[in-house]
């Protein structure tokens, strides 16, 4: 697989050296209302400290999370740490009514769990109602993600039908819906490469309910790892990640000094269901041809072609390439036999959630 020389974040986060010691991290967040600016219209969309995506936590295997949630938006909300293995912390795991009573408007809770024997990326989000569409953020991450503004309408519409939410207006990458869209080219996210680095993309595919194909032009992406755990390394041209998967993959800079996109659109297998079939982009960019600094046009950049939305082929051809990077063994011979009990607690909430 070879050395990286450089890891590449699209939040643009600087991946720091970490001490091997455990830390306790404290963090806070406030859920509020922020008024964001896309696809030519201003929006009311719930953030966390009204950033989108919420912030960017760094953490380290065996490190403790302690994360004080301040509810100051006119929703019910909870905060689930996806992917997570809550050990002896299951009430930290988030979903409302399932393991926790949500926090009401005005309400505050403090979420402390350690994380054990993971490492890769994370992430966390809402998981009350559809909050999670706007209130998202990462663990060491880059965030492949798509936006339908939240709205009591779209809530109301989908409780009284039983149907998903509604269509989403667009795909983003970082939050900005890339050249494709109107009103949004000037926000397009860039990811800047040297010739020769080999870089490390953290994919996460925060969408509603939608698996996204992703692919970067005249580029392979070798994968190394996914949802936390390293994998056997494979090479490929296109990624299929489903909602809340992430996948961990190298890039190197072997192309002539240019630019690429880096795109996604949905993988929709289920027929006569609607969806939406726009293409979100960001630009990998090589630093020789950065116009930013001169304020210059740079060269169109170039398109990868992307799989049908329904090529359920290539779906299984990357699903099936994983493979664990060592082989398991499985003991033959059993020596003792385990009695497993589970159990069901009720904790009833406040009336009138």
């Amino acid at each position: 697989m070879g050395i990286f020389n450089k890891f590449s974040f699209i939040f643009l986060v600087i991946f720091l050296a970490l001490s091997a010691n455990a830390e306790v991290q404290r963090h806070r967040f406030v859920i509020q209302a922020t008024k964001v600016k896309r696809l030519c219209k201003t929006h009311n969309i719930i953030t966390v400290n009204g950033m989108f995506p919420g912030p960017t936590l760094e953490i380290k295997n065996g490190d403790t999370l302690e994360v004080q949630v301040v509810n100051k938006a006119r929703y019910n909300v909870t905060i689930h740490w996806h992917g997570v293995r809550q050990m002896r912390t299951g009430w930290a795991y988030g979903p409302d009514f399932v393991t926790r009573c949500p926090i009401r408007p005005g309400g505050s809770c403090t979420y402390r769990f350690t994380v054990q024997g993971q490492e890769g990326t994370l992430w966390w989000h809402a998981h009350s109602s559809w909050l999670r569409a706007t209130v998202y953020g990462a663990l060491e991450s880059f965030s492949v993600t798509n936006t339908n503004d939240y709205d009591d309408q779209s809530e109301m519409e989908a409780t009284r039908t039983g149907a998903a939410p509604n269509v989403s207006d667009a795909y983003t990458i970082n939050a900005q819906s890339g050249d494709l869209y109107k009103c949004s080219s000037k926000e397009t996210t860039i990811v800047p490469i040297d010739s020769g680095e080999t870089n490390l993309l953290r994919v996460i595919n925060a969408a509603l309910n939608q698996p996204l194909f992703f692919k970067v032009a005249n580029h392979k992406l070798t994968v190394v790892g996914a949802d936390a755990s390293y994998t056997k390394p494979f090479t490929t041209s296109v990624l299929m990640i489903g909602p809340g998967q992430t996948t961990d993959v190298l890039i190197q800079g072997d192309q002539p000094p240019s630019r690429h996109y880096m795109a996604a659109r949905a993988y929709q297998s289920a027929q006569n269901a609607p969806f939406d079939n726009t293409t979100t982009t960001a630009i990998l960019e090589y630093k020789f041809a950065s116009c930013a600094a001169k304020k210059c046009n740079g060269p169109t950049p170039i398109m990868p072609s992307l799989p049908a939305y329904n090529d359920t082929n290539t779906v299984t051809a990357f699903s099936q390439s994983f493979r664990s990077r060592e082989k398991a063994e499985v003991p033959t011979d059993i020596d003792e036999s385990l009695l497993f009990t589970i159990g069901l607690g009720l904790n009833n909430c406040p009336p009138n959630l």
